[in-house]
């Protein structure tokens, strides 16, 4: 890995050179939080920002996003082209990144490629910044809290100066062109272990660190504790709403007002809701909101680990904030704590 020192008034300059070339997404003031927006100006970044609303999965993978037209009264399919925007996503937290590199994991699987998500993502520059946790946060619990592959730039404040990994070819020319990168000095280099460590002390230390997790989803699988969970579940699909890294959809067919002519859709959809698993014929593999809690958590927790080497949650604690019946795999941390205590 190749590392470059910059200064911090060298960054309007950066984001400007990929504005030439390039839609600009960046995190920016939404209310009172934080969304990743199409942006026109440095002046509306916020990089200091806590975390955003949702991810910047939406880029990537488009909550609604149309295969193909269709005309039912000719029998004939047209295929849907869109063009698609080169685009730089600038200022993602390590977390963000890691969830881009699970759905990568899925959406470039070589059995399955989506040509769809790969077109999309083949087109985006992720430009990565270092953060502070808050309160929700644990990545650190699911090895989501430092970045080491997915972005093309990243950067790590250090007081004044921010020290860059870079990633790809294209965008060290970008940096090179817009910027004056140094090489890191043994000050640099201190100041970043020392930025590391701020960072690593700032986590809530009241969320558990469970090393066993995943062994524990299964010899748990059915304890009462589900059923409580799964009480309080409104299944309003607020958690996969913001969640960077569930990837379930549905296939729709919409028809235009005429009932001749539509098109085909691939739409958000979520393990939570009571329809998700309803089948044809009316019968619903997971019927009830114990079971469909359950597997939420048991996807994150255990089944993607056991395909993919990788937690499946981020810890990036976007559900915490979002379900109002204070259900998150921070609560499924804490009863295995208890558990093991």
């Amino acid at each position: 890995m190749l590392y470059r020192v910059i200064d911090s008034q060298e960054l309007p300059a950066l984001v400007e050179a990929f504005m030439e070339d390039y839609e600009v997404i960046a995190p920016v003031e939404s209310g009172a939080s934080y969304a990743f927006e199409k942006v026109t100006s440095f002046d509306e970044i916020k990089l200091d920002y806590p975390t955003t609303i949702t991810s910047c999965k939406k880029y990537v993978l488009p909550p609604r996003e149309t295969l193909f037209k269709f005309d039912a009264l000719n029998n004939e399919v047209t295929d849907f082209t869109v063009k698609v925007t080169p685009r730089v996503i600038f200022g993602a937290h390590a977390c963000d990144i890691n969830a881009l590199n699970s759905l990568d994991m899925v959406f470039e699987d070589s059995r399955y490629r989506d040509p769809y998500y790969e077109a999309r993502r083949g087109a985006t520059l992720i430009i990565g910044i270092s953060c502070t946790p808050t309160e929700s946060c644990f990545c650190h619990l699911m090895e989501a809290d430092e970045a080491r592959t997915g972005y093309d730039l990243f950067l790590q404040d250090i007081g004044g100066r921010y020290l860059v990994s870079i990633g790809s070819v294209t965008a060290a020319n970008v940096l090179e062109s817009a910027c004056n990168p140094r090489e890191a000095t043994d000050e640099d280099r201190i100041a970043f272990r020392q930025a590391t460590r701020k960072r690593q002390e700032s986590f809530n230390e009241e969320i558990p660190d469970v090393q066993e997790i995943a062994m524990l989803m299964d010899a748990f699988h059915s304890d009462p504790f589900w059923d409580e969970l799964g009480s309080r579940c409104l299944a309003c699909t607020a958690c996969s709403s913001v969640c960077p890294t569930c990837f379930c959809f549905d296939i729709a067919d919409t028809l235009g007002p005429d009932g001749k002519t539509g098109r085909r859709e691939r739409i958000w959809d979520a393990c939570t809701s009571p329809q998700f698993a309803m089948v044809t014929g009316g019968h619903n593999f997971r019927d009830s909101n114990r079971n469909r809690v359950r597997h939420r958590m048991y996807h994150k927790l255990n089944g993607f680990l056991a395909t993919h080497d990788r937690m499946l949650c981020t810890g990036c604690g976007r559900c915490v904030r979002a379900c109002k019946a204070h259900i998150s795999p921070i609560e499924v941390l804490k009863f295995f704590e208890e558990k093991g205590a």
